[in-house]
């Protein structure tokens, strides 16, 4: 025989509270209107117009990799389609312009190592070695050490000075695992020191060191051709600029070098090291001297305006396998975090352990601009790595997305921008709304007329049903994009028929158990230990369904995917932790038990001469 249920009231109770938990989280979401989709409420449609002639495959799988990146929470039912060469993107809701950038970046994620920065504290000497003398500094930034020691000195006593004090500061004012991103970094070695130097020859106060970093500690009795910033030429001002970068990418390609980027950010290409030193970032900050090509070096800044000579790409975005956003744990800022495949983490690993330690950085360059540039202080051997900057949740969340679906084959130039109103008419909601309402009614009235008095717990379970559905569609509408379109409303009101017939089930398992002589205390525990297996059955048939539209189908189908598998959900949760403890509840006062004439388990009812006796048997 089954064992009776125990303590129903406490299943209530706490079943309750899981509810008010629910509202409570609604309420700090601070939103009590469901967000509605494309087809009931309109949007904003961004078009983008690529660069040149793309080829339709490249045009096609952009769509895709767009596509996947607006719906990646599979929710939000943004639409991505193509026409006339341009792709269009239509997103619920107005406010989506932290949407747009998410959409064009082009994501071309690589991982560099630095040769030259002023995050070094060093200057790219012509030569090609990193040289540790401050006296030269490279454009654009403030020699972090040596600063009173020689710096514009011209005697060798006053250069070696400044060369020691620099490598000594430099290794204090960049330890520590996590560095804050450029930006960060370089505003410290702007305020770290004064601007105006000591006269030359004059020996700094602090004492001497070691030069950091991992340049060369062999102090030269001469800068090594380096200009100044007052010499720097400027983004569009230097007439063999662009002979410089061309003849930088034209040595680079004979230099042996280029493809151990460990040896050569120690000694890069000389013709790339007299580039870097005559580039100057633009004002607006990032920008790059030359194309994001992995397999040569590349001069370019980050978007504080820090200049660097990069080697050539050592992970690509495509060993990436995921690409998250979150808080950290011991940290209070936003970040990304990274997770690489085999191949990216065992280059990752080799590369880490040859600078662990050294207060050299590798860069974290994106679409050809330099985003991060943290130091390592012991190996990472597991594959891990995270973007750290001044990143807000907005910022991070758009970031990670765009990684994790790879980089666009194709770049984006104008890009237009515009409101849209609902493809559907205002009255299509409102009779979508009377449809469901009226099913739920009459779904209502039929089971009060059938069940009488158990039709009390349907109505019961289908007002909680509904406040919960209610609830989590608020919450996802905040959290996670959720959008409320007319299949989607239809999902839910064919839920209202999944959760009536759950409740035929059990009843009717009831009264088959109490025809047989059972007590309607025991018929319910008997009858539920039937009536669950048939139940948990149908409403997995119902969830497969549910998951083969939700993955396999696009846009507002798959939003009735999701409808239906909540749904379906939801009304698993009610069946178990309130229907079923609440029939046991009233299975102890007489009027269920005895069959009383309205109870839905009188004598009539069940086709019995009498219901039998509340002694009848024990389960």
């Amino acid at each position: 025989m089954a064992r009776p249920s125990t303590r129903p009231g406490r299943t209530l109770v706490v079943f309750f509270l899981g509810v008010a938990i629910l509202y409570g989280l609604t309420a700090l979401a601070g939103t009590w209107k469901p967000a509605l989709g494309l087809d009931l409420q309109g949007g904003t449609r961004i078009v983008l117009i690529p660069d040149g002639d793309p080829s339709q495959e490249n045009l096609e799988e952009a769509r895709q990799i767009i596509d996947d990146r607006v719906n990646g929470s599979g929710v939000s039912e943004g639409e991505v389609t193509t026409s006339s060469g341009n792709i269009t993107v239509e997103i619920p809701g107005e406010d989506q312009s932290d949407l747009e950038e998410t959409v064009q970046r082009t994501a071309q994620l690589r991982f560099r190592l630095v040769a030259c920065s002023p995050l070094l504290g060093t200057a790219c000497g012509a030569t090609g070695q990193v040289s540790t003398d401050p006296g030269t500094q490279v454009p654009g930034a403030t020699t972090p050490g040596g600063q009173q020691g020689g710096q514009q000195g011209g005697t060798q006593n006053g250069q070696q000075n400044g060369q020691q004090q620099g490598g000594q500061q430099d290794g204090a004012g960049q330890s520590g695992n996590n560095r804050p991103a450029p930006g960060f970094a370089q505003r410290d070695l702007l305020t770290s020191g004064t601007a105006s130097p000591s006269p030359s020859g004059q020996p700094s106060d602090q004492p001497s060191g070691q030069a950091g970093d991992g340049a060369s500690t062999s102090p030269s009795a001469e800068p090594s051709g380096s200009a100044s910033p007052s010499g720097s030429a400027g983004p569009g001002a230097a007439a063999g600029g662009q002979a410089a970068i061309d003849s930088c990418l034209a040595a680079a390609a004979d230099d042996e070098t280029l493809a151990d980027p460990l040896a050569w950010i120690n000694s890069p290409t000389p013709a790339c090291a007299e580039a870097f030193t005559a580039y100057q970032c633009p004002a607006e900050g990032t920008g790059q001297a030359m194309p994001d090509d992995p397999a040569t070096p590349l001069i370019t800044c980050d978007d504080e305006g820090i200049p660097y000579l990069l080697s050539s790409s050592i992970i690509e975005g495509t060993d990436l396998t995921d690409a998250a956003a979150g808080i950290p744990q011991g940290q209070v800022g936003w970040a990304v975090t990274l997770s690489f495949n085999g191949e990216g983490t065992d280059t990752f690993g080799e590369v880490s352990q040859a600078l662990a330690g050294q207060e050299r950085p590798f860069a974290i360059v994106l679409d050809g601009g330099v985003i991060s540039a943290p130091t390592i202080d012991t190996p990472i051997l597991n594959g891990e790595a995270q973007i750290t900057g001044d990143f807000g949740e907005e910022e991070a969340d758009s970031l990670a997305t765009s990684l994790k679906y790879g980089s666009l084959p194709i770049a984006f130039g104008d890009t237009s921008v515009e409101t849209i109103g609902p493809s559907l008419a205002g009255s299509q909601l409102s009779a979508g709304i009377y449809a469901g309402a009226a099913g739920l009614l009459l779904v209502m009235l039929y089971c009060l007329v059938y069940y009488r008095g158990l039709g009390l717990v349907v109505v019961g379970s289908l007002a909680v049903a509904a406040a919960i559905t209610y609830a989590m569609v608020l919450l996802l509408g905040a959290g996670a994009g959720f959008t409320l379109t007319l299949p989607g409303i239809a999902g839910l009101i064919i839920a209202v028929g999944v959760t009536a017939d759950s409740f035929i089930i059990f009843f009717e398992r009831i009264r088959d158990e109490m025809r047989e002589g059972k007590s309607m205390r025991v018929a319910v525990e008997s009858g539920w230990q039937r009536a669950r297996v048939t139940r948990l059955a149908a409403n997995v048939v119902s969830l497969l369904s549910a998951a083969v539209l939700y993955i396999f189908a696009t846009g507002v189908v798959k939003g009735f995917g999701f409808a239906l598998g909540l749904s379906t959900l939801i009304d698993l949760a009610v069946l178990f932790w309130f229907t079923k403890p609440m029939v046991s509840y009233l299975a102890r006062y007489s009027f269920f038990n005895g069959g009383g004439r309205l109870s839905g388990l009188s004598p009539e009812t069940l086709g019995m001469d009498r219901v039998p006796a509340t002694a009848g048997g024990k389960a």
